[in-house]
């Protein structure tokens, strides 16, 4: 079941109902959540005929073709449409993921799409990761060093370089955390899947010499300990990451140091 946000006093009600016209025999029907803030309406669920025979594989090309040919004033992100930026990052067939990614194909039925859940929605399906990004900012995500080197590189062992991977590729699209109860429910507090992957990035990072503080960063009960290792954040994660081993890997760091 998605749980989205919504506007005080308001609940999703049926919305408008866009038929085929093109006679196609391959015709599937796709749900979008739709809200928009200046209107002062219900959110409403929006309903489309697609011809499939003339759309490409994802769920992306899916919004594209229905914003293209059928509804301009729906309202999404994307950008690189490859699995890179984690811009078009939204719920399909009840789970987190890319649009870009996501073949439709593998959706069985009605094609169900909503934001990211438990976010406040901006519009449509563009939720609103400003808290996520203030979090991202308060753990420091840049290199802490007092070296000062005569080349261009901080050098590393492949082994220290190793420690990064699974760690490094995080394209912060908030999949992870908009999964997660305890961020759903302490998400002004608790830091998230996302956040805290990222905080162990630069923990374990060998060239870094602020480790002590880092950790002492996120050594709160709920920063950090609102993690209940339920792992829907792992299973979430649509570039195969584990931000659950991460967490776990910092709440160890703290009791043996």
């Amino acid at each position: 079941m998605v749980q989205i946000n919504l506007p005080k006093n308001s609940k999703i009600q049926q919305g408008h109902y866009y038929k085929d016209k093109t006679g196609s025999q391959n015709i599937r029907k796709v749900n979008i959540y739709r809200w928009d803030p200046a209107t002062g309406e219900n959110p409403r669920i929006d309903t489309y005929e697609v011809d499939m025979d003339n759309c490409p594989s994802k769920v992306l090309d899916l919004l594209n073709k229905i914003k293209n040919e059928i509804d301009p004033s729906i309202a999404y992100r994307r950008s690189c449409a490859h699995g890179v930026c984690g811009s078009c990052a939204m719920n399909m067939d009840g789970k987190n993921g890319l649009a870009c990614t996501k073949p439709h194909a593998e959706i069985k039925g009605d094609i169900n799409i909503y934001p990211l859940p438990h976010l406040k929605v901006l519009k449509d399906l563009i939720g609103d990761l400003s808290t996520l990004y203030k979090q991202y900012e308060s753990v420091q995500p840049w290199l802490k060093t007092t070296k000062i080197i005569d080349d261009t590189e901080h050098h590393q062992t492949k082994e220290d370089r190793s420690k990064l991977d699974g760690l490094y590729e995080c394209i912060m699209c908030a999949c992870c955390s908009t999964s997660c109860p305890s961020y759903w429910w302490n998400g002004d507090k608790y830091l998230g899947p996302a956040v805290l992957l990222q905080a162990y990035r630069w923990i374990v990072d060998s060239r870094d010499e602020d480790r002590k503080e880092r950790l002492k960063k996120v050594a709160d009960e709920l920063k950090l300990y609102r993690c209940h290792t339920i792992m829907n954040c792992t299973n979430a994660c649509p570039k195969g990451l584990n931000p659950a081993k991460a967490i776990a890997s910092i709440k160890k760091m703290l009791a043996t140091s």
